[in-house]
């Protein structure tokens, strides 16, 4: 166990491009903007036009090396060094106690059924859990692929979280659907108007 404290000058976005770039090797911006799109912007969303600066100034810090394409589109490609191996290894050192971000415009609609109608809340949880298992399809053909490779323990354990978690929500949907379609929901929600 590392005891050094992560760098205060790298953001959760460095770290997203170093090891992107540890895991795969030599990288262009482009190749970390699709890798990020496959997966960690499932579940840690930020402008990807952040990598494009961002492997510029871990190149600028030593933290990855730049190769040039001599012909052609003249490409950059950025290689990991062993300082950035190793800024890497401390931030994934330390724990984390930050609690878990959720944004969900259905969510916040939610919040505030009291003053919808009953049918329009039952419409949106039907949207909503629809959404749910279509996510809960993707990440479960995510894991398939993850299990075949054998090789991505930690990739694959957050796959199955996910999964998981959208399974919860879609059953959580459904029942708030229920909840909102039955006659007794709407005259409850009528006398709350």
């Amino acid at each position: 166990m590392l005891q050094s404290m992560s760098r205060t000058d790298l953001t959760p976005v460095s770290y997203v491009v170093l090891g992107l770039v540890a895991r795969d090797g030599p990288s262009t911006p482009y190749a970390i903007k699709a890798a990020v799109g496959r997966g960690i912007a499932h579940f840690w969303q930020f402008p990807h036009s952040q990598i494009y600066a961002e492997t510029e100034r871990l190149a600028r810090l030593g933290l990855l090396t730049e190769e040039r394409e001599q012909t052609g589109r003249r490409r950059r490609s950025y290689r990991i060094t062993a300082e950035g191996r190793a800024a890497l290894a401390v931030w994934l050192a330390e724990p984390t106690d930050e609690a878990l971000q959720v944004r969900s415009l259905g969510l916040l609609k939610l919040f505030f059924a009291q003053h919808a109608a009953p049918e329009d809340v039952a419409e949106l949880a039907r949207v909503q859990a629809e959404l749910h298992r279509g996510w809960v399809e993707v990440t479960t053909g995510i894991v398939e692929r993850l299990q075949a490779r054998g090789d991505r323990p930690g990739q694959l354990a957050v796959a199955e979280l996910m999964g998981d978690a959208f399974r919860v929500m879609a059953g959580h949907w459904e029942r708030v659907e229920q909840a909102f379609a039955e006659p007794t929901a709407r005259v409850g929600a009528a006398r709350g108007r």
